[in-house]
């Protein structure tokens, strides 16, 4: 019997250990990443090295000139350029916003049981799956200030609609508006997948209680949904730092630079012939994406484990 008891809590042998626990390694070979590891680092990583060489030269095609800092100086000592990297940060901070707020709202009312529900679900996704510029073009037309189908709908309830486009205030705020239309589909979807994954007894006990609607909203779906909050923002963050389609499509930037974000400040240096200024914008643009991403996932990640 002692015997028994010695064998079993006795610790495991060395031999008795895999070789990949022991070690602390992958179970997997070395060569079994080479793949992956060549194609990241022609797709990605030499690239990255290559564009910040190049934003720091004065480059053509043919024929390059080391400037040192001098293109990021530049690009940050003009007034059009600099505006075009604070409504980088606008744009995202409008969008991203816009959309955890309405997404939460339409998943949980498409995940209640709301009449024709299956229909409004195919209503709110099917703008993610038109094309940008389509998008873009369509709202152009539409947001007209004189010819326009919102201004004409405005007009008949005796409202003057504004210049959507056209004016210098709005017309950021009007490609915004589109950008969460387009984009609030997904989501949408996003949140009905992690509403619809919370158990049901989570319901019960809070309805046991005498939760009520607010109550319920605050202490089980929002807590309990809160990884996708972190997928929506995350996502979205991104999507608004990145844009570039949509506002090329429906102002080219204007009127003036007053709808500019760094995509298109990079795109116009590049039709002027600076390329090495351009190249300095795409290196400033992937150092705000990566400043801004990774504090905000980590700050979600822990903020997740603390609910």
């Amino acid at each position: 019997m002692n015997t028994v008891a010695a064998t079993t809590s006795a610790p495991p042998t060395r031999a008795s250990t895999p070789p990949a626990r022991r070690r602390g390694r992958s179970p997997y070979p070395g060569w079994f990443y080479l793949p992956a590891a060549i194609v990241y680092g022609l797709l990605f990583l030499i690239p990255t090295l290559l564009s910040l060489y190049f934003s720091m030269t004065r480059w053509t095609i043919f024929t390059s000139e080391f400037t040192g800092f001098d293109n990021f100086v530049q690009f940050f000592s003009e007034p059009a350029l600099t505006k075009g990297f604070v409504n980088t940060f606008v744009y995202a901070a409008i969008t991203s916003g816009a959309k955890v707020v309405l997404g939460l709202a339409l998943g949980m009312l498409l995940t209640s049981q709301i009449v024709g529900r299956g229909f409004l679900r195919a209503v709110v996704f099917f703008p993610v799956l038109v094309s940008s510029v389509g998008v873009g073009i369509t709202f152009q037309v539409l947001m007209n200030p004189s010819k326009g189908a919102i201004n004409a709908a405005l007009g008949v309830i005796g409202i003057d609609g504004p210049g959507w486009l056209t004016d210098p205030s709005l017309a950021l705020f009007s490609v915004a508006m589109v950008d969460v239309w387009k984009g609030v589909g997904l989501a949408t979807l996003i949140y009905m997948a992690g509403i619809v994954s919370i158990p049901k007894e989570y319901y019960e006990a809070a309805k046991v209680d005498g939760a009520g609607s607010w109550t319920l909203f605050r202490d089980v779906v929002f807590p309990l949904s809160w990884p996708a909050t972190s997928t929506v923002v995350t996502l979205s963050l991104i999507g608004g730092l990145r844009s570039f389609d949509l506002i090329w499509a429906m102002t080219k930037g204007g009127p003036g630079f007053t709808s500019d974000v760094i995509a298109s400040v990079i795109y116009k240096q590049y039709q002027a012939g600076f390329y090495g200024l351009s190249t300095a914008g795409n290196v400033i643009l992937f150092v705000a994406v990566i400043a801004v991403v990774l504090p905000l996932t980590r700050l979600l990640a822990r903020k997740e484990v603390e609910l």
